[in-house]
């Protein structure tokens, strides 16, 4: 573990490789697992700010379970997450032709409809940030829907960190990824 402010860190994360594979995948990530995606508490303002812009981009199935739910549920351990379709794909899914599935919210983002792409953990992927008592754990996630992508990202020699190089700006600032760095470049020499 690297220790970075008040962050421990995973040498998971600099150790593995990956590089997201949509069309090999799909989306499975939105689609399969028995929880939505877990949001950060500012994010839950916004998910219900926007979701008027939102909601043109998103199925009839996911409107109705965003209006019955709300923008955000409450995991059985107390913390914000998506909510689901019919205990099964994100709410805020929709999907291409192909079956592809896509963020709804991402969607409305490119659309130029708002400013927030979508929730930070999404991004993230494969990376997961745990709160402990004082501290952020910031760990590689394997999940065996993404053997496309660790494929990938090996070919690409495109290590975790680096494929999520601006979600972990955007979770921790551009100093505490330059630390992570510096830390790497000790490791590695």
């Amino acid at each position: 573990m690297i220790q970075i402010g008040k962050t421990l860190v995973s040498e998971a994360i600099i150790d593995n490789e990956f590089a997201c594979n949509l069309s090999a995948c799909k989306g499975e990530c939105c689609v399969s697992g028995d929880s939505g995606a877990p949001l950060d508490p500012e994010e839950l303002n916004i998910l219900e700010t926007i979701y008027p812009k939102v909601k043109p981009f998103l199925r009839p199935e996911g409107i109705a379970a965003i209006e019955a739910q709300g923008t955000h549920v409450m995991s059985d351990f107390g913390e914000p997450e998506t909510p689901l379709v019919g205990g099964k794909e994100c709410a805020y899914v929709n999907f291409a032709e192909n079956g592809t599935a896509l963020c709804g919210i991402e969607t409305a983002y490119r659309a130029g409809e708002t400013d927030f792409k979508k929730p930070v953990s999404c991004e993230l992927y494969p990376i997961r940030v745990q709160k402990l008592s004082e501290l952020h754990a910031v760990n590689y996630d394997r999940w065996s829907i993404c053997s496309d992508a660790c494929t990938l990202g090996k070919s690409l020699e495109m290590p975790v960190y680096k494929f999520t190089k601006n979600a972990l700006i955007r979770k921790f600032g551009e100093d505490w990824y330059a630390e992570l760095e510096q830390a790497i470049e000790g490791i590695n020499t």
